[in-house]
């Protein structure tokens, strides 16, 4: 149930939620969300890019105070240009964790490795041409690129649906060793043990002092239910979300293509 009033803190994911099909942001959202922020009520954008793709976001979302990348693995003060967590996982722990997978599926997996943090910076591994992003993939072993730590792993099989990939890595992977998720990328995302959108908007949100009874969220995909279940405000799935995240909602507004984030908080700020 949403609380009544204003919440003091909005988070919101990106593809999928605020960001339409084509990759674009209208006019109409960007002029609501200055409004929310002119309000006096805080905006953090909670994604699972990682921060190589830190301009991409700034254009997406240009009134942002908080940035949570990487699944919440990487928690960037836009204000003071520091970051507040930047959380990476060990060659060796992914290791366990991508054997225990295959183990399990009984065939090997597709891997992109996400390393490095720079601007624009190469994913490496496995390149997989169905990826929908641009991206450049240096060719690297697997061997190579679990030599050092990453900030995450994209893990495809081309034999079995992304969410069924995803049931069996909860199964497998433990918690304490790795954290699993999925992002609608038909690859199941392994980050760094208690790293997820929820602990990232933690971080933000004691930082600024607010409680999470006062932070309402938007969403589409499982990756965004630690943050469902963090927030205390409310939580809102956009009409084409997952169904996991559909079953969590406290509404569902219109789809992405629709600009249903701005279409509730526009009327919102104006109850």
């Amino acid at each position: 149930m949403l609380k009544p009033g204003l919440p003091k803190l909005i988070a919101t994911d990106l593809d999928g939620t605020l960001v339409r099909s084509d990759d674009t942001v209208s006019a109409y959202t960007h002029e609501v969300l200055d409004r929310v922020r002119a309000a006096g009520i805080r905006i953090v954008a909670a994604t699972g890019r990682g921060p190589r793709l830190t301009s991409l976001v700034r254009n997406d979302i240009r009134v942002a105070d908080f940035l949570v990348l990487a699944q919440g693995g990487w928690v960037l003060d836009q204000a003071e240009s520091r970051y507040l967590r930047q959380a990476r996982l060990p060659g060796e722990t992914l290791g366990q964790a991508l054997a225990a997978l295959e183990a399990a599926i009984g065939s090997p997996l597709s891997v992109m490795f996400e390393a490095l943090e720079h601007d624009e910076s190469p994913l490496w591994g496995d390149y997989d041409p169905t990826w929908r992003y641009p991206v450049t993939v240096e060719t690297r072993t697997r061997a190579e690129c679990l030599t050092g730590e990453v900030i995450k792993a994209f893990a495809r099989s081309f034999d079995h649906h992304v969410d069924e990939l995803l049931a069996v890595a909860r199964r497998v992977v433990p918690a304490d060793l790795a954290t699993v998720t999925q992002a609608g990328l038909d690859y199941v995302e392994i980050c760094p043990a208690g790293v997820d959108k929820g602990t990232g908007l933690a971080v933000v949100a004691e930082t600024v002092g607010v409680d999470p009874a006062d932070v309402l969220v938007f969403g589409d995909m499982p990756n965004d239910l630690p943050m469902f279940a963090w927030a205390g405000w409310g939580k809102v799935a956009v009409a084409n979300a997952h169904p996991e995240l559909l079953a969590q909602a406290d509404a569902v507004t219109l789809t992405n293509d629709q600009d249903g984030v701005a279409v509730f908080l526009d009327e919102l700020l104006s109850r």
